[in-house]
């Protein structure tokens, strides 16, 4: 079919004149948007709100002037461009006067008029807004970029006045950081200097050779493999197979042997390894054979138990030996008090009498006494007294021993002299008014049931079992010694103040400030020893008794003995000896206290103890391993009160050095008993 050529061209041009009418079209509309955009932005107020009226019937402008012809012109055919929801907008920008507002517009435009970019500061997120408090940034309003906007003078006193704060809070905040900057070093330095030296060089880095932090592993090894041979030992006898047994049990004395008593890996034999190996092959092949889990299970199981019950038992053992240990006197001890003695006894009287005897009643010196059996002891307490003191001289000792130690005690002050001090050795048994019928202890210790109590104790069969009855049985509570502190008047009846010291004890400060210590009518100025629920009345008495619970507080704070000033005067007004003898015949039958002269002190002195400043006393030198140095050096006196005495060789190591810097090592008797070794 033929093609016309002239049709295909006048359809072509038809195209081309309708794309030119639309474009037109487009442009007209694009001009007429403009000029509406532009009305509602940059038309003058006047303007707007001219054609607000003419959409909805307005005459005239709000401010009743006519409009220009051209602006009138102009807004007949501007309404018609204008869509209901701009020309609501434009209402609702306008102020009360009737004028439009750009600022108004801005905050109640639509979301299809809003700029992209901006926000609304009531709108921001709280995590901006924080960040904005901590870095100081402040957010620009519009009234700081339009210098013609003024803030009122109440507005510009109240940003002031946040401005201030802000800067407060910053300047407050910078303080804290420098403050705790400070605490954070001070506490690294602290510490720095609270490690030794010696344990930063063992865990230096710059060391070529590092420890291994498993120092003892292999020895942990072997010792899980001789365990283990033990189980699979007992497993093959129990299924008969005495040559695995004989096998497992020759390799287990093998390991014994290579082990020893090596605590570390470093202590072990060359031979360790070798022996681990054979070990390994022979516990592979038990394995093999006898391995149940129920059976290895139950084994293992008894083994534990086994263990536990033996280590009770050493315990018991451990503590009857401690006990044991601290009632006993060193060889050396024994020997210098026996050598003492004998020296003593072949003196011609005339030679056994201390010098300056007057002092000895005189109330204006200062008095000590002290009860003791043990030479070296009451040696050191005497030392460190008169080494310390600032006035020596006017220092009077009151010493009080038994028979079997009296003439080594003056033996030794004859040939040891305190100075210029004053000192007297007396013997107990020559109190001949310490007798049964007027003391309630004397008396009830010659009674059988004290007796069967104190010496037999029910025949303890092994050192286990007698191991809660020996510390009942110590010579110390059954000594007049221990209870001579209760007839102080009556030993010293001239004298006014006295000062008690128990014999382990030493002496670092001058003691004479004891001595004007106000007791406020008190009788026993003593160190508390009580801490929140530790050292009170119910820890040394038996509540459970009426007599106990009727008269004493079971939360009153305990004392010491071992230093107390005690003021005879009120002693001897308050009848402190009667009250003793009152409670101790009441405890014959040892219901109200088990023993020794603490529980019977507090409840004597009840009411009538002053609490003396801690510094003057520092105890526990004798069981306690934790104590602070600082505090036992800056205190003025140290008391081994425990069982580790600082002359056995159960003391603790590092407290010895204060008791034994006060012995004369040099000297020839105690050279001779070779005390030193002690």
């Amino acid at each position: 079919m033929p093609i016309r050529t002239g049709s295909l061209t006048g359809v072509g041009g038809n195209r081309s004149e309708s794309v030119r009418s639309r474009f037109h079209i487009v442009g007209f509309l694009a001009c007429f948007s403009f000029l509406a955009f532009y009305f509602c932005v940059f038309t003058p107020d006047h303007v707007v709100a001219a054609a607000s009226s003419v959409q909805y019937g307005s005459q005239t402008h709000a401010s009743g002037k006519d409009l220009d012809w051209r602006v009138k012109l102009a807004l007949k055919q501007f309404p018609s461009l204008l869509t209901k929801e701009i020309v609501d907008a434009l209402n609702e920008s306008t102020d009360d006067s009737g004028l439009y507002s750009v600022k108004n517009l801005r905050k109640n435009a639509s979301a299809s008029w809003r700029v992209s970019g901006q926000y609304d500061s009531a709108k921001t997120p709280a995590t901006f807004k924080n960040k904005q408090d901590r870095y100081g940034v402040k957010e620009h309003t519009s009234n700081e970029a339009n210098p013609a906007s003024r803030d009122t003078p109440a507005q510009l006193a109240r940003r002031q006045l946040r401005q201030k704060k802000h800067e407060k809070r910053v300047a407050y905040l910078l303080k804290q950081d420098d403050e705790m900057i400070v605490k954070l070093e001070n506490a690294a330095i602290n510490r720095s200097n609270s490690i030794e030296s010696a344990v930063l060089g063992k865990y230096s880095i710059w060391r070529k050779e590092n420890e291994n932090d498993n120092s003892d592993s292999t020895v942990r090894l072997m010792r899980d493999q001789m365990i283990m041979a033990r189980v699979y030992i007992s497993l093959a006898k129990i299924k008969n197979n005495l040559g695995m047994a004989n096998e497992l049990q020759n390799q287990l004395k093998e390991s014994q042997r290579a082990l020893g008593d090596a605590t570390s890996d470093s202590d072990l034999l060359r031979s360790a390894p070798e022996k681990i190996k054979l070990m390994g092959q022979v516990l592979s092949k038990a394995k093999e054979q006898f391995y149940d889990c129920n059976l290895v299970t139950a084994k293992l199981r008894a083994m534990l138990q086994s263990a536990d019950e033996q280590v009770r038992s050493l315990k018991k053992q451990s503590t009857f030996l401690s006990q044991l240990a601290a009632k006993t006197i060193p060889n050396g001890i024994h020997c210098l008090s026996m050598r003492l003695t004998i020296e003593y006894y072949l003196l011609p009287p005339e030679k056994r009498i201390f010098p300056r005897r007057e002092n000895l009643e005189n109330p204006s010196l200062y008095h000590y006494a002290l009860f003791s059996d043990n030479v070296l002891a009451a040696s050191v307490v005497v030392n460190s007294t008169i080494m310390n003191a600032k006035e020596p001289e006017k220092h009077v000792f009151h010493l009080v021993t038994d028979k079997l130690n009296f003439g080594a005690m003056n033996m030794w002050f004859l040939l040891n002299p305190p100075g210029k001090a004053t000192i007297h050795v007396e013997n107990v048994d020559e109190f001949k008014w310490l007798n049964a019928s007027y003391c309630p202890v004397l008396r009830q210790l010659t009674s059988a049931a004290m007796k069967e109590y104190y010496f037999k104790a029910s025949h303890p069969t092994s050192l286990s079992a007698g191991s809660s009855n020996l510390k009942y049985r110590n010579p110390k509570y059954l000594s007049m010694l221990n209870h001579l502190r209760f007839y102080l008047p009556q030993v010293y009846p001239k004298l006014d103040k006295i000062l008690f010291l128990d014999d382990d004890i030493v002496v670092q400060k001058d003691l004479t400030g004891l001595w004007s210590v106000d007791l406020h009518g008190k009788v026993n100025g003593a160190v508390e020893t009580c801490g929140e629920s530790f050292h009170r009345f119910d820890k040394y008495l038996n509540f459970s008794n009426p007599h106990i619970a009727k008269n004493f507080d079971p939360n009153a704070c305990g004392w010491a003995y071992g230093m107390n000033i005690f003021d005879l005067k009120e002693w001897k007004k308050k009848d402190i000896t009667g009250i003793y003898h009152k409670w101790q015949n009441m405890n014959e039958d040892r219901v109200l206290w088990k023993l020794g002269t603490l529980p019977p002190g507090l409840m004597t002195f009840y009411g009538l103890t002053h609490p003396l400043s801690k510094s003057w006393h520092v105890l526990g030198l004798g069981y306690n391993p934790s104590i602070n140095r600082s505090e036992i050096e800056n205190a003025a006196v140290i008391h081994y009160n425990g069982n580790m005495k600082p002359w056995l060789e159960i003391a603790m190591t590092k407290y010895k050095s204060y008791w034994t810097k006060y012995i004369k090592y040099d000297h020839p008797y105690v050279k001779n008993c070779k005390v030193s070794e002690l």
